[in-house]
């Protein structure tokens, strides 16, 4: 049997509406493990149901095909629809039914166009909901207790219909001074503080989510070089594969932000981001640089690469085939989100934007 390509170890963003015909060669020479899709490759509904069939037409193994659908602003397919509400809004009723119907209406949703994994749920805790650090309105709880069970209901709502999930950001960045998509923050708590309070989520859900996403950040407390998280060995291979005992795919967040990219080149950023442990490098801006990344891949350790390579594909043995489009039956599913708001909201204000929409990070990724 011959060895998987070295492309399945990387998630990348797509350039546009369609795939050209460059962009096409270049994805079957590079081969990788998933796409992630943003706003800038979303038109129509029809459109982008044929932009994934065409991604999974270059692939030789069937791709990861992912997206961040959480609710509120980071809901890429309220550009074809309606809006989902936010964790926070969700949190704030307190009516759990309506949070595993918006999980199982977003796995629904995501079924339809081709996508077998969602960058969600956000198991962040929200210790300030006004804080500056890209989370606001995206954490489902301002406890331990509140999110396990709120993220907890979602991620098992999203899962019974066939789509993968993802924790994020290990190890726990609600507290972040700054957004790390413009710089690395420093999180100066304790060890003790983690455990108590962020780690104590993430150990929870270890064996309940598909995938984890490790946040760009500098935790002094878990790692005595000034590594970020999703760089470091400490945090990913040690704590989150050995103390959580976490057995799923690790990916690391966009390399693309300023947190990494303005300290490390993009051959040490490749090596660092897999011998650390994770199983997947995501890039998601630089697509033009994503066949250079791969040829980075082969200064890494080769124990290193069959490890994750592994892990990539136990993941991909999980994902299940898309639906059979039909578009008639997505503005059916799309109508659930707008019968969700009315449920939340009620009539008079279902039509409301929300109210952080208007406060955007400047760049697409979260």
């Amino acid at each position: 049997m011959s060895t998987p390509s070295l492309g399945q170890l990387l998630l990348t963003g797509v350039p546009g509406l369609e795939l050209d015909s460059d962009s096409a060669a270049a994805f079957r020479r590079i081969q990788p493990g998933g796409f992630i899709l943003f706003g800038r490759n979303i038109q129509s509904p029809g459109q982008l149901r044929r932009l994934i069939d065409d991604l999974r037409e270059v692939s030789v193994v069937e791709p990861i095909i992912t997206i961040d659908q959480e609710g509120g602003r980071v809901s890429r397919l309220k550009l074809l629809g309606n809006e989902p509400p936010n964790a926070n809004q969700l949190r704030d009723k307190g009516d759990l039914s309506l949070i595993a119907r918006h999980g199982a209406i977003t796995g629904r949703l995501l079924r339809m166009f081709g996508f077998n994994l969602d960058l969600c749920p956000v198991l962040d805790i929200s210790f300030d909901d006004e804080a500056d650090n890209s989370l606001r309105g995206r954490c489902y709880g301002n406890d331990v207790a509140q999110v396990i069970r709120n993220a907890g209901i979602f991620n098992e709502a999203l899962k019974a219909e066939g789509v993968l999930s993802c924790g994020k950001h290990f190890p726990g960045y609600s507290r972040a001074p700054l957004d790390a998509h413009h710089e690395l923050p420093v999180i100066a708590l304790s060890r003790e503080e983690l455990d108590a309070h962020e780690l104590a989520v993430f150990r929870h859900f270890a064996d309940k989510v598909d995938s984890m996403m490790i946040g760009h950040g500098f935790y002094p407390a878990l790692e005595n070089t000034q590594t970020p998280s999703s760089l470091s060995r400490t945090v990913i291979t040690d704590l989150l594969r050995g103390e959580q005992r976490f057995r799923g795919l690790v990916m690391t967040d966009d390399l693309d932000m300023g947190a990494i990219l303005n300290h490390y080149g993009l051959e040490e950023t490749i090596r660092l981001a897999i011998c650390a442990g994770n199983d997947l490098a995501m890039i998601c801006h630089r697509v033009d640089c994503v066949e250079q990344a791969l040829g980075f891949l082969e200064t890494v350790p080769r124990p290193e690469l069959d490890r994750a390579l592994e892990n990539v594909a136990a993941f991909k043995s999980k994902m299940v085939p898309p639906d059979p489009w039909d578009e008639a039956e997505f503005r059916r599913r799309d109508a659930e989100i707008w019968d969700l708001r009315v449920d939340l909201f009620g009539k008079e204000r279902a039509g409301d934007r929300s109210p952080e929409d208007g406060k955007r990070s400047p760049v697409e990724t979260y």
